[in-house]
């Protein structure tokens, strides 16, 4: 009997904001099946929308139960791929989501910690993606909007419910067609975006314990 391999679940968003496409989709998308580091990638789309992304996200992990989750967002004007490090507490939404909410000032977990931090080896990832001539850094915010929701919803529930499970978050910029849209906006390929994340993830998956060098930022 062939043995079945252990799941790597991948995340991406549904398009928001008037755009007709989103690259984290199409990432999530791209992967979905491939065989990283001895693990079967599943690829989902999860909803732009605050009260559907958790449960959504909470329900694939209780179906697949994968060792590691790597969620990815658009970040529109981002010049390179963004390895975010910290998940905050907050949603203020300058925006609405698809369902027309726009949530202020508000928690994403009533009680929970004010903040986490990413249990990807983040450090090693960037450096992969450096030896590999993909702009890249570390963020130390992932926003306010969905994305953040979704980082801080994921890093709650493996601290209290799959402590064994690591996971953290990828911010991902326009789509070449997208930037066109938004004058001087930058962008990246969709075929070095789907390269870059999977390497980012074939790094998490034979690394336990990540670099130490310095990548702070000064702002």
């Amino acid at each position: 009997m062939k043995r079945k391999l252990p799941v790597a679940l991948l995340t991406g968003f549904a398009p928001f904001a008037g755009e007709r496409i989103n690259p984290s989709q199409q990432i999530a998308q791209a992967l979905d099946g491939e065989t990283i580091a001895g693990h079967r990638i599943v690829g989902a789309t999860l909803p732009t929308e605050f009260a559907r992304s958790l449960p959504a996200l909470e329900a694939l992990i209780e179906k697949y139960r994968p060792a590691l989750v790597l969620a990815l967002g658009q970040a529109g004007g981002c010049a390179g791929i963004s390895l975010e490090r910290i998940a905050i507490n907050l949603i203020d939404a300058r925006i609405a989501d698809n369902a027309n909410a726009q949530p202020v000032d508000v928690p994403v977990v009533e009680n929970a910690p004010n903040a986490y931090f990413s249990t990807l080896p983040i450090k090693a990832m960037l450096a992969r993606l450096g030896r590999a001539d993909i702009p890249a850094a570390i963020s130390h915010s992932a926003g306010t909007f969905v994305c953040n929701q979704v980082f801080f919803g994921l890093a709650h529930l493996l601290a209290t419910a799959h402590p064994q499970v690591r996971g953290g978050f990828v911010h991902v910029p326009y789509l070449p067609e997208q930037a066109a849209r938004h004058a001087g906006a930058a962008h990246m390929e969709l075929e070095t975006m789907v390269a870059a994340v999977h390497l980012s993830l074939e790094v998490a998956l034979t690394t336990q314990r990540d670099l130490h060098y310095a990548a702070g930022t000064m702002d």
